[in-house]
């Protein structure tokens, strides 16, 4: 079977495809199938441009429009992975794979194909570690940060692909594994990219989970693409049995699709010559994929998958009862349905001239999230969930929403109430008390000890002014603040207060108790200052009404006279 390999596609599928057909007249040969490895840029319209995340140059309309208009149809079964330039909202519609355009399949976050006999595994996006263990939580529309994060490689495709034991034929990724250039010409390639070199002394230089992979699937072949340039190495792999050949993977890398680079070899792969060339699932695959379903999260938070010496059920390699209910669930027919439909108004080139047009489309926001019948159809297949359909079920606030919105509709406060949050604390304003507001009793006081304890907020929410010296109040303020622990009702001059411009703020307040702060929803009363008098409110439990207390400032003969003689 002929294979053409192609790199980095970044939208121009025409020009690809010319340059398949020409190899075809050039060596007169006919290739059966294309693998892309990333960067495909599935743009179906102007909103999926602005999900990319590219500089606004490069968000160009490209080609693949067309053939998912249908104006064109793809000459040549076209199989894909997602890279780091992506129509990200339209490849999360089918998260477990499925057609982008006719004769154009996309093969999901992670997946095993089979095609006329020969298996076929791949896996999108590049690594990333501090996003590597968290769930799939991002969704259209796309803030800077999830519109690179929806990307990044997650530890659940990894884990899935670590159970397969089937021998795999080819597997292709858009990261490089990491020290793959140990087994090429490495200075061939610092010539070419020489700003390299530090990652490849540092042993940096490629994806740490496909590194796992590449020695776990020892598969034939692997190709890759992400870094533009062509790079071929030959990997050898230990064997349990010394007297049989040892395993090899043949590595390829290809350059991007432009003139004069080198982005496309064809390669020949012994196949069943009794099955046809058509696309079909991967029983130990979809065996997989059923069984490990209860480990996908649509969570922004780490989760870490099961291993050895956790309660539970750690190793999911499918076994032949597991696969045999998997074959009934599909009566034994694993061919992929050609059932690709549309869920976006293609691209028309002949309104851009149009000024209503330019108004209303070019320049329009990111579209909606929205679940994909594919998906619907094989999860309902399968028993499994819809990373979709669970994102939008679960929360009906968009991605464009901060830890304010969760804080209202979570039971936990946000992370920066919290101590286990690492590195600076949140500024929060005196004056915005709706985060607080929001908490529930319980745990106003408690989150509020824990941030307020070790922050720079303890300075800003100390601006308040001394109790005066000399005063006859100072028994009765005395004794009040004794009983600050008992009396769950008492009040402390707190945050609640305002800066006052006129005031002795920067003075220092030292607190003889620990709960010498509480938000402002426990108070009972308002604090306000005018002029230069301070006047509180108290509502104390033991008393039956509550007393009005004046607070005379310090010296005020002196501020009086100062006062009336400006």
């Amino acid at each position: 079977m002929k294979i053409a390999v192609e790199g980095c596609a970044h939208g121009e599928m025409e020009k690809v495809y010319e340059a398949v057909q020409h190899l075809e007249k050039k060596d007169g040969i006919k290739v059966d199938l294309l693998i892309c490895c990333g960067d495909f840029q599935a743009t179906r319209n102007e909103e999926d441009l602005r999900c990319m995340a590219v500089p606004p140059k490069y968000q160009k309309m490209c080609t693949f429009y067309k053939y998912y208009s249908g104006e064109k149809v793809a000459p040549v079964l076209t199989i894909f992975i997602g890279g780091n330039h992506e129509a990200s909202n339209y490849l999360q519609e089918l998260a477990y794979g499925g057609w982008v355009a006719p004769r154009i399949y996309y093969m999901g976050y992670a997946g095993i194909v089979n095609i006329a006999g020969v298996r076929i595994g791949g896996l999108s996006g590049i690594y990333k570690g501090h996003d590597y263990c968290k769930g799939h939580f991002e969704k259209s529309p796309y803030t800077e940060d999830t519109k690179r994060s929806v990307y990044h490689v997650r530890n659940l495709e990894t884990f899935r692909l670590k159970q397969v034991r089937q021998p795999i034929d080819i597997f292709f990724s858009h990261d490089w594994p990491r020290g793959i250039y140990n087994y090429g010409d490495t200075n061939q390639l610092l010539q070419f990219k020489p700003f390299f070199t530090n990652e490849v002394k540092c042993n940096t230089l490629g994806s740490r989970p496909c590194e796992e992979l590449l020695y776990h699937l020892k598969p034939t072949y692997w190709f890759a693409a992400h870094l533009h340039v062509k790079f071929a190495a030959l990997v050898p792999h230990s064997s349990d049995n010394e007297d049989t050949n040892k395993q090899t993977t043949k590595f390829l890398a290809l350059d991007k699709c432009l003139p004069r680079r080198k982005f496309l070899q064809i390669v020949d792969i012994p196949h069943d010559p009794t099955k046809s060339i058509e696309l079909e699932y991967d029983l130990e695959w979809l065996t997989i994929l059923h069984f490990t379903n209860h480990l996908l999260s649509v969570r922004k938070t780490n989760q870490y998958m099961p291993g050895p010496g956790m309660d539970g059920r750690w190793d999911f390699v499918p076994t032949n009862e597991e696969m045999d209910f998997v074959r009934q669930k599909f009566g034994n027919n694993f061919l992929v349905p050609e059932n690709f439909t549309q869920t976006a108004v293609p691209f028309e080139p002949k309104n851009q001239n149009n000024s209503s047009y330019r108004n209303s489309y070019s320049y329009s926001d990111q579209a909606p999230a929205c679940i994909n019948v594919q998906t619907t159809a094989f999860c309902d297949r399968l028993s499994v969930v819809d990373p979709m359909a669970l994102l939008l079920h679960s929360s009906k606030e968009s991605s464009f929403d901060s830890n304010q919105s969760k804080m209202a509709c979570c039971s936990t406060p946000p992370n920066y109430l919290t101590p286990e949050c690492s590195g600076n604390v949140t500024q929060v304003s005196l004056d915005d008390s709706s985060h607080i507001d929001t908490l529930s009793d319980s745990m106003k006081s408690d989150s509020l000890k824990c941030s307020i304890s070790s922050s720079p907020l303890q300075r800003c929410l100390r601006l308040a002014l001394p109790s005066p010296h000399y005063s006859d109040l100072d028994e009765s303020m005395r004794s009040f603040g004794d009983d600050a622990n008992s009396s769950p009702d008492c009040l402390l001059l707190s945050h609640s207060l305002p800066s006052p411009k006129d005031s002795d703020a920067d003075e220092p307040v030292c607190s003889d108790t620990g709960n010498s702060f509480s938000s402002s929803s426990e108070l009972t009363s308002g604090a306000s200052i005018t002029g230069f008098e301070v006047v509180a409110e108290t509502s104390i439990s033991s008393c039956d009404e509550p007393k009005l207390k004046r607070f005379k400032r310090r010296n005020q003969a002196l501020y009086s006279s100062a006062e009336d003689d400006g």
